[in-house]
């Protein structure tokens, strides 16, 4: 099947869980990753039960903090 995952296609062997998916797709630091699948935010909590169809679209984002002080 085939998802859409930071906006690139990545196909997969099937149904999988966001939890593997990371595993599968080798996601750089997982651990600091947010995950939002079809517009939706899932909670890490949740990353083992919610299931990334087939045509999903998965965005992996990091919170960066920075800047200087003034």
């Amino acid at each position: 099947m085939t998802i859409s995952a930071n906006g690139k296609p990545v196909e997969i062997s099937g149904e999988i869980s966001v939890t593997k998916l990371l595993d599968e797709i080798k996601v750089e630091m997982p651990e600091y990753v947010s995950v939002q699948v079809n517009d939706e935010m899932i909670l890490r909590a949740n990353f083992d039960t919610t299931i990334v169809k087939d045509g999903a679209v998965v965005e992996f984002l990091y919170y960066m903090g920075g800047g200087t002080a003034c």
